[in-house]
């Protein structure tokens, strides 16, 4: 289990939003298909191993994925509220009518329930030995993680899943990515070429429960034919199928790291999939290598002792016991994959099989008085440990290590926060060497930009790497524009989003972001143009956002609403599509429909502060002051601490105190709104006119001349006549 696949946290391995690793979009076919070919459900393996198949149905992969109902460990009905303390956000988990959903609400100013969303829960993520993470199956056959998880720990409790414990969490914005479902399930039914860059990550057609045999043994459909034929042989048979016990040592250990190799759970990235393969593409046997390279921070790095969920072959390969075995140690040198032994039983099966190396040194020591006498090795060599990435989980640290840490490991620890992450060089991890230059030079640089991790020095890197080997696969173009985007340099990125194009003309995230750019460069027709041929080929509900504002700035109003209603049943808790929607209705003349869609945003997402602000606009106009000093009220309970658009709420509110002579709390409001933006003309603005008032004329002209340094041109004319003013005697 992972927390790319069991929590889905700390965000997808994105490229400017978008999941990224594989090859050109494919327009998508009507026809459903399975995504790997020859794949068979995996129950058709029962009736020739039934022992086997009932063993791991009980462990932890084969209930790793599932739907709710058949096993319920957690509390629906007495026990099943929360309150996020940070979002202010309550939570409620209820059964109803046989069906199982997770609420949300906040309480209004006369203890009313506001901002109500409600999903039912469709499939629960983790197998419950450690935690279970719910999800949402929408209506355009998209996964969203709900955002209170059910964790095993002291009895099992709820609270926030990694990532949500925080004021900014995305509560229930968060899509599953279809790498979340490559380590956490079996492979789904899907349309042709969606597990490709671009493609739709959603799931229409069969979704299995739980990862299956052919996970680890490959698609199972040639092995039943050929047990089906009258004359098949024993060793045809045996063929037909992959067995990991038969594979070489480095390739059975790889079908374990196919999903237990990340490096971290943070953004770094821990792995880039090759160019040209799919999600799902991936088959046991062959050379990890050629679907995903591996990536770790840099040596030297103060993050290399973290210990996250799903670093257990990372661990491992770190242990003197692995690095010493000379290959032949492996993840099933210790574990049955196909029955997972519990309590006491566990303990003596890890001794046995740590003593099977060690029983002569163990024996040793222990006459010598050296080592203690102890039927537990786990207990010191490998402890169970609190995760750092998932703070409410404890599981057995695979690195095996001579003397256990002095510290308490289970110890409570902070949940992680942007201010952690990873800055620096970003390193070649598996395999420590790529079969060429070329390869090495490119994949290298791509993952210093990928995520961020070490942009100063990786877009030189990349740049130089693209101008020397000029690959043909378009996604090292886009990975590149991507980072002149990220950096706000729009002029270089689009000469590669037209490279990428070259390669890959039905590529629309390409046409996507070459749209966003030419209009950022004040070409918006050339970036209409682009944003409407990626139309044709997505109906994203950020491409159609950008083509929506892109209607709305050349006076196409109509044409913007009905983009974006449109947009709304794609994506219901987009918030940004219903406030562009109440931006557009509202220049319209629609006043009830622009203050709906506002309403709808700030549901959607309550600490988004723009949509209050729109309100209170529209209610200042229509003289209704009271109205719109609880929106901005509320916007400002609501907001994320540091917000920069908290700047503009208070000083909106300033304005409306001023405005009805509430002299002293519009002071407090300006200098409120100047603590988190020092340079908001508007605020100096009105505290220097209210400083005026009071007969304040130095401290007004402080303001005024602050307005001044702007660079707002209207307001430091008015500010200019205002020192003028105040200096005449």
């Amino acid at each position: 289990m992972g927390i790319r696949s069991v929590f889905v946290v700390f965000g997808l391995l994105l490229v400017g939003g978008f999941v990224f690793f594989t090859h050109q979009y494919t327009p998508r076919q009507s026809s459903e298909r399975v995504t790997a070919a020859d794949y068979v459900d995996s129950s058709e393996c029962a009736s020739c191993h039934p022992t086997i198949y009932e063993t791991f149905q009980h462990s932890g992969m084969g209930r790793s994925f599932s739907r709710l109902g058949s096993i319920i460990t957690e509390d629906f009905k007495v026990k099943n509220t929360f309150y996020h303390r940070p979002s202010d956000r309550y939570y409620t988990m209820y059964e109803r009518d046989g069906r199982y959903f997770q609420r949300r609400h906040q309480l209004g100013p006369n203890g009313e329930q506001i901002n109500v969303v409600e999903k039912q829960i469709d499939y629960v993520l983790g197998s419950g030995n450690h935690a279970r993470t719910y999800l949402h199956l929408d209506e355009q056959k998209r996964l969203v993680e709900l955002p209170v998880g059910w964790y095993a720990e002291n009895g099992g409790y709820w609270a926030m899943n990694p990532g949500f414990d925080r004021p900014d969490q995305p509560d229930f914005r968060r899509r599953i990515s279809q790498e979340c479902i490559f380590c956490h399930n079996a492979y789904p039914t899907i349309e042709q070429d969606s597990d490709r860059t671009g493609g739709d990550p959603s799931f229409p057609g069969k979704m299995p429960e739980g990862i299956d045999c052919q996970r680890c043994h490959g698609p199972g459909g040639a092995h039943i034919r050929a047990t089906q034929k009258m004359n098949s042989t024993a060793d045809e048979i045996r063929k037909s199928i992959v067995n990991p016990a038969r594979l070489s040592s480095e390739r059975n250990l790889e079908v374990c790291m196919q999903c237990h190799l990340e490096s971290t759970s943070a953004r770094l990235p821990y792995s880039v999939r090759r160019f040209g393969r799919g999600v799902f593409s991936y088959r046991p046997g062959e050379p990890l290598a050629d679907y995903a390279v591996h990536f770790d921070r840099a040596p030297d790095s103060e993050h290399k002792e973290r210990f996250e969920i799903v670093n257990q072959a990372y661990r491992l390969r770190q242990s003197a016991c692995f690095q010493k075995s000379g290959g032949a140690m492996t993840c099933i040198t210790c574990h049955d994959p196909h029955n997972a032994p519990r309590g006491e039983e566990a303990t003596r099966h890890y001794v046995s099989v740590c003593q099977s190396c060690h029983a002569d040194t163990i024996r040793k020591l222990a006459a010598a008085q050296r080592h203690p006498s102890s039927t537990d090795c786990q207990s010191c060599h490998m402890p169970k440990r609190r995760t750092d990435d998932v703070v409410h989980v404890v599981m057995t640290d695979h690195y095996i290590q001579r003397r256990r840490p002095s510290r308490d490991l289970l110890a409570p620890i902070a949940e992680p926060t942007d201010d952690s992450d990873y800055r620096g060089e970003v390193v070649l991890y598996y395999p420590p060497n790529l079969p060429t230059l070329a390869n090495t030079e490119l994949y290298s640089a791509t993952a210093q930009v990928i995520q961020n991790s070490n942009l100063i020095d990786g877009i030189p890197r990349l740049r130089a790497a693209l101008e020397k080997y000029r690959p043909t696969e378009g996604e090292f173009y886009f990975v590149m524009a991507e980072a002149y985007f990220n950096t706000n340099a729009p002029e270089l990125a689009i000469p590669m989003y037209r490279e990428a194009l070259a390669r890959a003309p039905d590529f629309w995230p390409a046409l996507y972001r070459l749209g966003l750019s030419l209009a950022s460069v004040g070409q918006e027709q050339g970036g209409l143009e682009f944003l409407e041929r990626a139309r044709k080929l997505s109906a994203d509900e950020r491409l159609l956002n950008a083509l929506a504002m892109a209607y709305r700035r050349m006076g196409r109003l109509g044409e913007a609403a009905a983009v974006l209603k449109n947009a709304v049943p794609v994506n219901p808790d987009f918030p940004q599509t219903y406030n562009n929607l109440g931006d557009v209705l509202a220049q319209m003349g629609d006043v009830a429909g622009a203050q709906e869609a506002f309403d709808d945003a700030i549901r959607a997402q309550p600490d988004f502060m723009v949509p209050y602000t729109n309100v209170a606009n529209a209610l200042i106009r229509d003289g209704n002051l009271q109205q719109a000093q609880y929106y901005l009220e509320r916007a400002i309970a609501q907001a994320i601490p540091k917000d920069p658009a908290l700047a503009d709420v208070h000083n909106m509110l300033g304005n409306l105190m001023a405005n009805q002579g509430h002299t002293e709390r519009a002071v407090i409001h300006y200098l409120e709104s100047l603590k988190i933006n020092p340079n908001l003309a508007p605020a100096h603005f009105g505290l220097g006119q209210l400083l005026e008032m009071q007969g304040k004329k130095a401290d007004a002209i402080v303001h005024f001349r602050k307005v001044t340094e702007t660079g707002d041109v209207a307001l430091s004319r008015a500010a200019t006549a205002a020192i003028r003013r105040l200096r005449q005697p």
